[in-house]
Formats: C-alpha cells, sequence, structure tokens
C-alpha cells in the first residue's frame, strides 16, 4: 500500500514538475551556420530553416560559373583563331580571314578573357555571400519582430526661442 502511494506520489509530483518547466528556446550557431555555408553552400540557409533561399544560391553561383565558362570558352577559341591568323602556315585555315582584322581578334580575344575573369570573381563573391548570410540569419535567429515594435513619425508644431517652429515627432513603443 506504502509503495503504491510512492509511485503515486513520484508520478504525480514529475508531471507537475514537467508541466511547469520553461520550454527553451531553440538556439543557432552561427559558428556552426558559417562552417556549413563554407563545406556545401546553401547548407546553413537550411540549418537556419531557410529553405526557399537554396535554389537562389545555387541558381546564382551556377548562373555565374556558366558564364565564365561560356566565356573561356569564346576566349580560347578566338586565340586560336589569333594563332592561326599568326603562325605563317599554309596548311592553317582562318576561318576569319575577311571579318575580322588581327587587332580585332586580340580585342575579341582580352574581352573574353575579361569577361572569363569577372565572372569568376563574382562566383567566388556569392560564395562568400551565402556565408555571410547564414551567419547573420543565425545570428538573428531568435530576434523580436512582433507587432509590439513600432517607430510613428509625425509632424509637430512647438515653440522654441519664441518662434513657431516646425519639427518632426519621432517616438518609439516597446512593448511586453
Amino acid at each position: 500500500m506504502f509503495s503504491k502511494r510512492l509511485i503515486l506520489l513520484v508520478l504525480v509530483l514529475g508531471f507537475s514538475l514537467k508541466s511547469t518547466a520553461q520550454v527553451l528556446k531553440k538556439e543557432r550557431s552561427a559558428k556552426k551556420a558559417s562552417i556549413y555555408s563554407a563545406l556545401l553552400p546553401g547548407a546553413g540557409q537550411v540549418y537556419n530553416g531557410k529553405y526557399w533561399k537554396v535554389p537562389v544560391v545555387y541558381l546564382s553561383i551556377g548562373t555565374a560559373l556558366y558564364v565564365a565558362n561560356w566565356n573561356k570558352q569564346e576566349y580560347l577559341h578566338y586565340r586560336q583563331a589569333f594563332e592561326y591568323r599568326t603562325d605563317d602556315d599554309e596548311s592553317t585555315v582562318d576561318q576569319y580571314i575577311d571579318i575580322y582584322t588581327e587587332s580585332n581578334l586580340v580585342t575579341i580575344k582580352n574581352y573574353h578573357q575579361k569577361n572569363r575573369d569577372l565572372a569568376y570573381i563574382i562566383s567566388a563573391g556569392i560564395y562568400l555571400l551565402n556565408i555571410l548570410d547564414a551567419s547573420v540569419d543565425a545570428h538573428l535567429f531568435n530576434f523580436n519582430v512582433n507587432d509590439d515594435l513600432a517607430i510613428k513619425i509625425e509632424p509637430k508644431f512647438s515653440r522654441f526661442q519664441n518662434e513657431n517652429q516646425f519639427a518632426l515627432s519621432l517616438t518609439l513603443n516597446l512593448k511586453k
């Protein structure tokens, strides 16, 4: 009989303590999010629960790399055309003989080389922005953005040094 009462008391206390315990909010580690995004672009966004950002990251990096690859192919094509033009070999066929001059071929080659390099720099920048976004998102994960925060700007008419002054009033309301 005593053991049944003891078991009942432990169960009642256990459930009552469990019901009054505080629920902790899940914390996000900015360091983890940054490492995840550095290892696999978009993984930090998944860690933060921002799944919609993953396609944006991959499409951005993929587009920049596609543009870099296309410019690389064009650069190699025009470089080879310039080499054919200047190699003094009768057996090579110059397909741009009546279309471009030598200086035009050099200009086009340099144009595609510059754009290729720029596209690689842009893709590296997007990769770094992906890491930065994951870190900032993890830092702001538990930031309060409810409707109780308000800033109100309104015109105000006041008297200053015996003169009427028109001003703007800024009111910040923080409710709990």
